[in-house]
C-alpha cells in the first residue's frame, strides 16, 4: 500500500471511519443470535428464517444476566426470528427491527457450506468473492455504514444494542474501526456472543470482541 505524502488529500483506506467525534464513553453492544440448525452445521443462513435450537434458546437466555445492567437507550434487531427471539430471551426490549441489520444475502449460496462452495470456486470466501445472486462486499459495507451512522446519532445518550448475525456483525466491527468491510474476515464471532464497540480519545475502538457465552464457561 502506498503511504500518502504529508499534506496529500488522499486518505488511507484504514482511516475511512463511517463515524467520528465519539465520546470516550460511547458503548455499542453487538449481540449475535443463538445457535440454529444451520449455524451448527455451517450452512450459510441469510434470508432463510430458521428458529433457534434448544441450545440456542438456552444460550440466548444466558445473556440476560450479562446484559441486565446495560440500560440501552436504543435496541435494534434484525427482522429474522432468530435475532428477535434471542433479544427477547436475553431480556431486551427491541425498539425496532431493521432490515439493514439482516445477515449477508448469500444469494445462490444460501444453505450451502464453505467447503461445498469451494469445490466449485477454490479459495472462495464471503469476504473476497461475495455471492452470485446475493450481495457483494461493497453492498454490505454500505449497509453497515448506514447502521453505524444511525447508531452515532444516539450513542451519546447511552448504550446502543444491535442484535443480529455473524457475518454482518463482523462487518460492523470492521467498519467501526475504519477497516474496509473485508477486515471482518479477521474478526471471528461465535453464536450467542457479545462484543462492545467503544472509543478512546475520539477514535473508534473494539473494547471487547467475541465475549464467550456464559453457557460455554465452566
Amino acid at each position: 500500500m502506498t503511504t500518502p505524502k504529508a499534506g496529500s488529500d488522499q486518505e488511507p483506506a484504514f482511516d475511512s471511519y463511517p463515524v467520528r467525534g465519539l465520546a470516550d464513553d460511547a458503548e455499542v453492544w453487538l449481540v449475535r443470535h443463538g445457535e440454529t440448525e444451520w449455524s451448527k452445521s455451517g450452512q450459510h443462513t441469510g434470508t432463510t428464517d430458521i428458529p433457534l435450537t434448544e441450545d440456542g434458546e438456552r444460550q440466548a437466555a444466558a445473556l440476560r444476566a450479562l446484559l441486565a445492567d446495560v440500560d440501552p437507550v436504543l435496541v435494534l434487531a434484525s427482522p429474522r426470528s432468530r435475532a428477535v427471539e434471542t433479544a427477547r430471551l436475553a431480556g431486551l426490549t427491541v425498539d425496532e427491527t431493521v432490515e439493514d441489520l439482516g445477515e449477508w444475502n448469500y444469494g445462490d449460496y444460501e444453505g450451502r457450506t464453505t467447503p461445498d462452495i469451494r469445490r466449485e470456486v477454490p479459495g472462495w470466501t464471503i469476504w473476497s468473492h461475495g455471492c452470485p445472486g446475493g450481495e457483494a462486499p461493497a453492498q454490505v459495507q454500505a449497509r453497515a455504514d448506514r447502521v453505524l451512522r444511525r447508531v452515532a446519532e444516539r450513542v451519546g445518550d447511552g448504550p446502543v444494542v444491535l442484535v443480529g448475525h455473524g457475518h454482518f456483525s463482523r462487518a460492523l466491527g470492521a467498519r467501526w474501526i475504519g477497516l474496509p468491510v473485508t477486515g471482518g474476515a479477521n474478526l471471528l464471532l461465535s453464536t450467542a456472543t457479545t462484543s462492545v464497540l467503544g472509543a478512546q480519545y475520539g477514535t473508534p475502538t473494539l473494547r471487547y470482541w467475541n465475549l464467550p457465552n456464559p453457557t460455554t464457561q465452566s
